[in-house]
């Protein structure tokens, strides 16, 4: 699989240059740690709304 994504890689810095994929690269690892940010604040807001009508039930 490592060996997979390195000629991925090296297609890619063939096809449009070192500087266009190295941003291409980070930009990718930017949307994922952008989604991980989103799933989390998702979750978070679904634990506080269920903790709350939780204890609105109990009381």
């Amino acid at each position: 699989m490592p060996l997979l994504l390195f000629i991925l890689l090296v297609i890619l810095i063939a096809q449009v240059g070192f500087w266009n994929a190295f941003t291409a690269i980070i930009g990718a690892i930017a949307m994922m740690v952008l989604l991980v940010v989103v799933l989390v604040s998702i979750a978070a807001i679904a634990f506080s709304m269920l903790t709350r009508r939780a204890a609105d039930r109990w009381r």
